[in-house]
């Protein structure tokens, strides 16, 4: 367990561009609707960077009043407040003595007539104004006065208000617009994908399923096609907006302060170098991780599947050790990526900090010295918090965009498989065949010249029932999924009425075969459904009369909900001659010119047995029959029985003659009846 090889272990690069390239094709029908995405988006980052600026100049020019200017004059003008024998007015007037709005230690508001310095101790006593050398004339108002005074301030800020309310609005329906058509483009991209992996899988020949486990494709078309859904849905394009971001916000500070932007941004080093260490720890971990939850999931499968065995040995002790050591090793694997994430985060939150406190530091001073207003500080502490965001979402974007690398090298690993069986490019046009079989010199192995059929050559005249008899491994399986065309031979010929099967649709082919195999497969459905297989050719009385023709209603009258009643899983509320019997009415159901049955009367009881016996008389007639056995009393009565022996064939002729010759089927026969 521990040595084994497990794929997830062997991570490609984490980021391929060929392989982004191949995804990017995916979504290039969908670039239309990409390009909204990022226009939306552009349009929010947009309307995200404004906010900060709107608020800056909300508290420069309307909430700090050191930054109001006030004109006294002797005639009353509209909105002005009367202090002794002039008047006041906000803003900056061509005549008139200018004054200042001042608060004492007590928060009172004074007009003071004349300009005050700003950050230079003054006091205010007896309606004087004294600061330094300099006196100047302090009258005291009211609370109303103020509110009279500052109007078109407040009216500035609620214009302002409705502004950011306004923005607000606008990035929600934008948002709002954007994600949707995002998800909408993502699952319809991941929907083509995982139609595209599945239809291939089709396609595939069996050699392909031969060697690879059920398990595994499984994961391919649901687990790593959903990943590649998190990449184009939360890397792909939120990427981008990442960047946008961070240059826009680069050119909003710039913008407003060079020296401050330096500032803000010389923490960068830091940053990266930060995140390339993180990069480096993190894809080690990660890749532990990713192997050692496949070791969980490979053990939960095996133990679940075998549970019955587990159980009747009594090995669930020794069993529960094996997991928990797996499961231990997995616990051990995600608390080291755990760490890292542990000691990346805090760091970058301490350089968010740091960057924070040089801002502060410097940008006070500024503020201190009128060399900035204080609007700019904020907007740039703003801008700053803004600018950390993306990076701290870096490392969740980057674990995504490495699990999405590994998980299309797998898909495209299984979409660039070539084991397909293909047709020609102009097949001969079947309809009906009549039935008659000819193999002319076939060789076929699965493995490069690892032969399973040696130079075989029969022909089964139509209306024949032909049965293949030999030991396990002797080829007679193979020989029937070559007539079907689930494999192709190496060398020589298979015929079907004359015509190579290979110059055939195979969608024509299999049209005309019916194969009824040992091990009976049911869908998840109702009865009607498994045997009609939703041809809708196929009506309800067609499905009853097959049922009747091969004595599968003597149980399915029984249930309940008769043909409607439901099929679980592989039909598991059923015994395996009831599957049988089910299986025997899908192939009659088709009404196929040629009849397979693939050992399919193996695993049945004497009883189940004895009706399928009298339905093949009737399944038989007018059909090509060919007969996998392990039970000689089933095959009796077949017009030609053909013995094989280590892929080649030994022996040909009726039961009579083949037991006259003392041959390899006559100690077959006398080995399964000898005593009887």
């Amino acid at each position: 367990m521990e040595g084994f090889n497990y794929e997830e272990e062997s991570l490609g690069k984490q980021y391929d561009s060929k392989l982004m390239k191949r995804l990017l094709k995916f979504a290039s029908p969908y670039k239309g609707l990409i390009l909204i995405v990022v226009a939306l988006m552009l349009v929010v980052i947009c309307l995200d960077l404004l906010m900060p600026y709107i608020i800056k100049n909300v508290i420069d020019n309307n909430v700090n009043s050191s930054k109001a200017v006030y004109s006294i004059t002797e005639a009353e003008r509209d909105k002005s407040v009367k202090i002794g024998d002039k008047f006041v007015v906000r803003g900056e007037l061509s005549e008139g003595a200018k004054g200042a709005l001042v608060y004492n230690t007590s928060n009172e508001p004074f007009i003071v007539e004349g300009i005050v310095e700003e950050n230079t101790s003054f006091d205010i006593k007896d309606n004087k104004l004294v600061q330094g050398k300099k006196e100047f004339k302090a009258y005291k108002i009211t609370k109303n006065d103020l509110a009279i005074l500052r109007a078109q301030d407040l009216k500035s800020i609620n214009t302002s208000a409705i502004y950011v309310l306004a923005i607000c609005i606008a990035m929600f329906v934008f948002n709002y617009t954007q994600i949707f058509i995002l998800q909408y483009t993502g699952q319809k991209i991941v929907y083509n994908i995982r139609a595209t992996v599945f239809k291939h899988v089709e396609g595939l020949s069996l050699s392909f399923f031969d060697k690879n486990p059920v398990g595994r494709l499984v994961t391919r078309v649901t687990n790593d096609v959903e990943t590649l859904n998190e990449m184009y849905t939360s890397v792909l394009v939120y990427l981008f907006k990442d960047i946008f971001l961070l240059l826009g916000i680069i050119i909003a500070m710039f913008i407003l302060d060079v020296k401050l932007a330096i500032v803000s941004i010389v923490t960068l080093p830091v940053v990266i170098a930060l995140t390339m260490v993180f990069r480096k720890y993190d894809r080690e971990a990660y890749r532990k991780v990713r192997a050692r939850l496949s070791r969980i999931n490979s053990s939960l499968s095996e133990n679940i599947t075998g549970m019955k065995t587990v159980q009747i040995y009594g090995v669930e002790d020794k069993k529960f050790r094996e997991f928990d050591n797996i499961n231990n090793s997995y616990s051990h694997a995600a608390m080291e990526q755990i760490k890292v994430f542990a000691i990346f985060r805090p760091l970058m939150d301490m350089v968010y900090q740091l960057a924070l406190a040089i801002l502060i530091w410097v940008g006070g001073r500024e503020v201190l010295g009128m060399d900035i207003n204080l609007g700019v500080l904020y907007a740039f502490i703003s801008y700053i918090q803004k600018f950390f965001q993306p990076i701290f979402d870096l490392s969740e974007k980057f674990d995504i965009l490495q699990s999405s690398m590994a998980s299309s090298e797998r898909i495209f690993m299984l979409l660039d498989n070539n084991s397909i069986i293909k047709d020609i490019d102009k097949p001969v046009e079947v309809n009906r065949l009549k039935g008659t079989i000819e193999f002319k010199n076939v060789w076929f192995a699965y493995n490069d010249e690892d032969w399973v059929l040696r130079d075989v050559s029969f022909k089964i005249s139509a209306g024949e029932t032909i049965a293949f008899v030999g030991a396990t491994g002797a080829g007679k399986t193979s020989i029937i999924s070559l007539i079907s065309r689930l494999y192709d031979i190496q060398k020589g010929e298979i015929l079907i009425d004359g015509i190579n099967i290979k110059d055939m649709k195979q969608e024509d082919l299999r049209r005309n075969l019916a194969t009824v195999l040992q091990d009976v497969f049911l869908f998840t459905g109702d009865i009607k459904g498994n045997v009609r297989l939703n041809n809708e050719d196929i009506s309800d009385e067609d499905v009853v009369k097959a049922c009747e023709h091969v004595n599968a209603n003597v149980f399915i009258e029984k249930l309940p909900e008769k043909y409607d009643a439901a099929v679980n899983e592989r039909g598991s509320t059923f015994s395996q001659g009831e599957r049988q019997l089910i299986a025997f009415a899908r192939a009659l159901a088709f009404n196929p010119p040629i009849l397979v049955l693939d050992e399919a009367t193996a695993n049945i009881d004497t009883e189940t047995e004895s009706l399928i016996q009298d339905a093949l008389n009737k399944l038989t007639q007018g059909r090509t029959t060919i007969i996998v056995a392990h039970r000689l009393s089933t095959i009796r009565n077949a017009d030609k029985i053909i013995v094989l022996h280590k892929g080649k064939i030994r022996e040909m002729g009726n039961h009579e003659e083949l037991l006259q010759k003392q041959g390899l089927y006559s100690n077959l026969y006398k080995l399964q009846y000898e005593g009887q």
